[in-house]
């Protein structure tokens, strides 16, 4: 299965100086969130609302009770999922969306002889 993403670059402070030749290095890359239609977005906690278009105002809307994936948004909106990653990017690059990976980390290996009492258990069936 191929997934495509969009990258949306985080903000980062500026430090004082960075840009202007005083000698102070430059931040690090900033880290940068992969988005696909499985993205989950939430409302950001007092996000800022002023100059909001139409449609990312629709988005909020629809993140507004918990939890949803992008691939919804779209549905809802009935808008391409490319245009609505793009939306969202820049919703969550202002701060007035989280976005999260739906994708939750690999199980912790059991122990072996955890293991082996769970197969001698399922022999005797």
């Amino acid at each position: 299965m191929v997934r495509s993403h969009t990258v949306i670059p985080l903000p980062r402070d500026t430090v004082p100086g960075e840009a202007d030749g005083t000698g102070v290095p430059e931040a690090p890359e900033p880290p940068r969130l992969r988005t696909d239609h499985a993205t989950l977005l939430s409302l950001a906690p007092s996000a800022p609302r002023a100059g909001l278009g139409v449609q990312a105002r629709r988005v909020l809307a629809l993140c507004a009770p918990g939890v949803v994936s992008v691939a919804e948004v779209a549905a809802h909106l009935e808008m391409p999922g490319g245009v609505v990653r793009a939306l969202v990017a820049d919703l969550v690059a202002r701060g007035n969306l989280l976005a999260a990976d739906p994708f939750v980390p690999q199980a912790q290996p059991h122990e072996k002889e955890f293991l082996e009492r769970i197969l001698d258990g399922l022999q005797k069936l």
